[in-house]
């Protein structure tokens, strides 16, 4: 069995989600300790619990420990298992996080997976679901994964009440290399290809959704980039806005998002979005510093390469994680594009 200190390098819940995740592709058992040791509320968080449930679900998993507030758990997996999954994970727990749990398996089970899940579709610390759907889904088909989400309805913090449906056919991974683009005019080049982007808001007057997507347009303007951002009026159970902007760039798989929040202007909401997405694009590199833990998992099962602006925390975490259960190793290099040092993942 292999043991995980949960309270290692970032020290959140991501540990014990890509842990878990690994655990069940390669059928190795694990004990972690010390999950979130050093947040507020130290232990599992009720969205961290949703989702190993769910995975010990679809793997047929023997578990202890799965509780809310709980500092240690065990789980040893079995067969995964594709089929149609009903989860509900309750009030505004991310339906991303639990679904970035749950792929690594699903993409090795034995049959095609249909999966509707209940719960928050835009909420902070989490990939929003226009990022998972535009950003990150895109990339993970370079490493031969065959997935698509449909979103039925939004669910902001705290009631969430949000719907998406997910098909995830089984998936013979496979390395991607996913190149720098742009060179000495990364940001000039990227610019000719556009932005494409949704601002939405529930439950609050049509203008928010507009000064958000107006804003960040303006600011993408200024920055050189041309933006076509949709708008969503909604009326939904729960209130809230928020705004993603992605690049249409080929092999640039870049996104950045802002949330609304009661006394944030609508324009702060979309120019917090704007900037990070021109920030991400300036560097050249092929993925965004979120993305680039995201994909950790994939690149250390299947291999491959890609470039990002700066290794998080939660990046070098992950990586440590995965090299607990996989003999592959994951490395990184520093490269310049444009006089910007960026770093180089390779495995």
């Amino acid at each position: 069995m292999i043991e995980i200190d949960g309270s290692f390098g970032e020290g959140g819940g991501q540990i014990v989600r890509t842990a878990v995740a690994l655990c069940a592709v390669t059928g190795k058992s694990v004990h972690i300790i010390k999950i979130r040791q050093g947040r507020p509320r130290p232990g599992l968080a009720a969205q961290h619990a949703h989702a190993i449930h769910a995975l010990a679900g679809i793997c047929q998993a023997k578990t202890s420990g799965i509780a809310p507030g709980s500092s240690e758990i065990s789980f040893s997996p079995g067969k995964i298992q594709g089929g149609i999954y009903e989860i509900s994970i309750g009030t505004a727990g991310s339906i991303t996080l639990l679904l970035q749990c749950l792929f690594p398996a699903l993409l090795q089970a034995n049959a095609p997976t249909t999966m509707s899940v209940q719960g928050g579709t835009d909420v902070l610390w989490s990939p929003t679901v226009d990022y998972f759907r535009n950003v990150f889904l895109p990339a993970l088909k370079c490493f031969g994964a065959k997935a698509s989400l449909k979103l039925e309805k939004r669910g902001y913090y705290p009631q969430g009440q949000g719907k998406v449906v997910c098909h995830i056919e089984p998936s013979e991974l496979q390395a991607a290399h996913l190149e720098i683009l742009g060179g000495k005019n990364a940001a000039r080049d990227r610019s000719k290809t556009g932005i494409s982007g949704i601002s939405h808001c529930s439950n609050l007057p049509e203008h928010v959704a507009k000064r958000q997507a107006d804003a960040a347009a303006g600011a993408l303007q200024e920055a050189g980039f041309e933006a076509n951002i949709a708008q969503e009026i909604l009326r939904l159970p729960s209130t809230g806005s928020g705004i993603t902007l992605w690049s249409d760039s080929p092999g640039a798989y870049i996104g950045a998002s802002s949330l609304g929040k009661r006394g944030l202007p609508a324009e702060k909401v979309g120019k917090i979005a704007a900037e990070g997405l021109a920030q991400e694009l300036a560097s050249g590199t092929s993925v965004d510093v979120h993305l680039a833990d995201q994909l950790i998992p994939y690149l250390a099962l299947a291999g491959g390469s890609y470039s990002t602006r700066e290794i998080s925390l939660h990046t070098s975490t992950n990586i440590w994680t995965a090299e607990q259960f996989l003999e592959r190793k994951i490395s990184i290099s520093q490269k310049h594009i444009s006089g910007k040092e960026v770093m180089v993942l390779d495995a």
